[in-house]
């Protein structure tokens, strides 16, 4: 190697540095195709990943499946795994359960590798990266023209598939030009040939290669990307599947820094579920470290009397290592919960975050949104509580609720400003059409239910009003206002049924009690006039009688408005 090293000239050097170049875009122009086909995918799959992720609650094995499928989709077991740590920390998901999704993980990231291996097919006279360059110019036509979503994202799919095959072309083309030159050729074998190359490698080569797999993984957070270099590598015959298998075994645990990243700042058992992802990794690592060490030469001999391509071999030894880390693991599912509760300890004073809107939940924008519809609902109950406190302060004159009225409004304006922030953050990402019009319509909920916290405040002004002035409502005034509570209140529980479970079958009942609301208001200012004509009540009952009944009213118009808010993008669904 030293003799081909003082053998290059300033062009050979100049071949290195192009060389190096393409394969940096290859590796940026793969990971652009990945995260476009993954993102659209995943918005064309948004009710499946939803319905996905609810099964994934069932057991362990329909776990593992989930979380294979779900990293099939987005094509990558970081984000997969930084989801999973999103779902512990707002309690989508208990612990056990997302160990198990964690695991399918790994076994879902494995098809990237056969899709790298697949870029190598094919010669001379045919190849399979034209043809998906083709594919991808197939795409750019379909988004170009595409009149509809559905279409677009088609179309983009077909794109993102096209540059990986693009990216890993140029690379692998790269490799090929460097090694064109005989200099340049002969001090990159001489390299690989120095670290095991052609021969059954040391223990210290093992460790070296293992740590550069994770060290290349933590900084790239991708294990794709890595694999997608090996591959590249593997083809130009630069790499031995041995030493591809200590690679691949430290991208294993380098992918896990991505989720450690992102359990941060996150609730204690989101922090666990991390260190489950690492654990099992590691442990993974460890079953197949002695195999790979001492017996890598004759698991290479094997696979290579069926499949003589090592880019093929990594790929298969990629999916093989991942499916009996996993059924080995599996049993064992609550050793490592248990473990990691262990290590991650809670702390006396910690709190678990008491909202479900954690930023990782981003990265599934079709989950976020369904999360955003909960944590609505949330602050829509919470302002109803307020509306029913404040009543019960009027009508029985008693005040004491009101420092539990006053922190519950806090919490419902921290609420306001928190959903608000986050569905700016939401509309920045890729959603589709129908998620976009939900985003949309979300803002407006938003605004309506924090005006009926505003009247809830107002109705708790004229209850510290009558006692102030010890005035109080005639038995009449009393009963009707209590019969405009009754409908408002059987007006939120179908509003409720609308918004939540966004069915419109409920809408002709939501209709007819803001009617009724509607109908109240007026009997209640014709009620009053007559009374006052009667001498019945005094001046300042009245008026304050006459400032609820709109209140009031108002009140059911926002809630109206909630429901009205479904009927872009709700159905009717018939129990």
């Amino acid at each position: 190697m030293s003799n081909c090293l003082l053998a290059m000239n300033g062009s050979d050097i100049l071949t290195i540095v192009n060389s190096l170049f393409f394969i940096l875009g290859g590796i940026t122009v793969f990971m652009i195709g990945m995260s476009m086909m993954g993102s659209n995918i995943e918005k064309a799959a948004g009710k499946s990943m939803r319905r996905l992720m609810g099964k994934a609650t069932r057991n362990r094995f329909v776990g593992v499946g989930t979380g294979a499928a779900v990293t099939a989709i987005v094509n990558s077991s970081a984000a997969t795994t930084v989801m999973i740590v999103g779902f512990v920390n707002v309690g989508l998901m208990t612990l056990t359960q997302a160990a198990s999704v964690i695991m399918g993980a790994n076994i879902g990231t494995t098809i990237s590798a056969f899709i790298m291996a697949l870029s190598s097919a094919g010669g001379a006279q045919f190849s399979i990266a034209a043809l998906f360059a083709l594919v991808a110019f197939a795409g750019f036509v379909i988004n170009l023209v595409g009149k509809t979503d559905r279409l677009k994202q088609v179309g983009m799919i077909f794109e993102g598939i096209g540059l990986i095959f693009i990216g890993l072309n140029v690379m692998s083309g790269a490799v090929s030009d460097m090694l064109a030159n005989p200099n340049v050729k002969g001090a990159v074998e001489g390299m690989f040939i120095a670290i095991g190359n052609g021969k059954e490698i040391l223990t210290w080569e093992i460790i070296v290669l293992f740590l550069l797999g994770v060290i290349l993984t933590a900084l790239m957070q991708s294990s794709a990307a890595l694999t997608a270099i090996i591959i590249s590598l593997a083809s130009s015959n630069l790499i031995s599947l041995q030493m591809a298998m200590c690679i691949i075994l430290g991208a294993n645990v380098g992918t896990c820094l991505t989720s450690l990243i992102s359990s941060m700042g996150a609730s204690v058992n989101a922090k666990r579920a991390a260190m489950v992802h690492l654990l099992f990794n590691v442990a993974g690592c460890v079953i197949f470290i002695f195999p790979v060490a001492f017996a890598g030469k004759y698991i290479a001999q094997f696979l290579n009397s069926f499949i003589p391509q090592t880019q093929w071999q990594i790929a298969i030894f990629h999916m093989i290592f991942n499916l009996l880390t996993t059924g080995i693991l599996l049993p064992f599912i609550n050793v490592l919960v248990k473990l990691a509760c262990l290590i991650v300890h809670e702390k006396p004073t910690e709190e678990s975050p008491d909202d479900t809107l954690d930023l990782r939940l981003l990265k599934t924008p079709a989950i976020a949104v369904g999360q955003v519809r909960k944590q609505i609902l949330r602050m829509s109950d919470e302002a109803f509580a307020n509306y029913k406190l404040s009543m019960d302060m009027l009508l029985s004159k008693d005040l004491s609720s009101k420092t539990q009225f006053s922190n519950r409004e806090s919490d419902i304006n921290s609420q306001n400003k928190m959903i608000f922030s986050f569905l700016v953050r939401l509309a920045m990402q890729e959603i589709s059409e129908t998620d976009e019009k939900k985003i949309s319509s979300f803002y407006h909920v938003v605004s309506d239910i924090e005006r009926i916290g505003d009247y809830a405040e107002n109705i708790t002004e004229y209850a510290e009003k009558l006692v102030e002035d010890n005035v109080d409502f005639t038995e009449n005034a009393v009963n009707e206002i209590r019969e405009m509570d009754l409908h408002i209140t059987e007006l939120y529980s179908y509003v409720t049924k609308v918004f939540s479970q966004i069915n419109l079958a409920y809408m002709p009942d939501v209709e007819r009690e803001e009617q009724e609301t509607d109908r109240m208001n007026n009997l209640m200012q014709k009620s009053h006039l007559t009374r006052m004509n009667e001498g019945q009540c005094s001046a300042e009952a009245g008026a304050l009688f006459l400032q609820l009944a709109v209140c009031m009213e108002r009140i059911g118009d926002h809630m109206h408005n909630i429901a009205n808010s479904v009927k872009e993008y709700g159905h009717v669904i018939k129990e």
